[in-house]
């Protein structure tokens, strides 16, 4: 499958999981919430190129934490933002410092890294006035999802498309759900997105 043929086949299921789940509408500005890895670029660079085809106007904006942990450096991210003309934040809070202090031991980060970053993602989102919030999460995610809440507690549950934080303010998008992992790897590396 050449590169031409993969963009199509990812920018068709993102296309149709945009419809089919009412992800993008009329006037929403989206706070694209990019990590640095292969799935939120694949993400950003796929919805600009789908906002540009809609018949009704969607701004995006692009949302990187650092989250202080050491030897980062996200200025690779930085300058592929600068050169694609994305209009983007970056966040800076010391997560890392504070999950280290909370974390007893024999504990894994990842709950408590998750809970303060979805808050600090909610805070930017509510300050920029966005309307939806987009993350990365592809087919794999979800799978894995569906089996670890069926056979840790019971419930045949997956991640939704799109949900209400539950608060009620905030609406969250998956716009890569029905996008293979493999897919978003081929095109990540055929794209030469500078991954953190």
């Amino acid at each position: 499958m050449s590169e031409q043929q993969l963009e199509h086949r990812l920018l068709r299921r993102v296309t149709h999981a945009v419809h089919a789940h009412r992800l993008l509408e009329a006037n929403d500005r989206v706070m694209v919430c990019l990590s640095g890895g292969k799935d939120s670029y694949t993400m950003l660079h796929l919805l600009t190129k789908l906002a540009r085809t809609l018949p009704f106007r969607v701004e995006l904006i692009a949302v990187h934490l650092d989250q202080q942990q050491p030897g980062y450096d996200g200025t690779p991210l930085v300058r592929w933002l600068q050169t694609q003309g994305h209009r983007f934040e970056i966040l800076s809070e010391n997560t890392y410092a504070t999950v280290k202090e909370r974390m007893a031991e024999g504990q894994t980060p990842c709950a408590s890294c998750s809970r303060l970053r979805r808050g600090i993602l909610y805070s930017a989102a509510e300050r920029l006035g966005a309307t939806k919030i987009a993350l990365g999460h592809h087919r794999e995610d979800t799978l894995e999802t569906l089996l670890l809440n069926l056979v840790y507690t019971g419930k045949l549950q997956a991640m939704p498309a799109r949900y209400t934080s539950d608060d009620g303010k905030h609406v969250v998008v998956r716009p890569l759900i029905t996008c293979a992992e493999a897919d978003i790897s081929r095109y990540a590396a055929s794209e030469g997105f500078p991954l953190l």
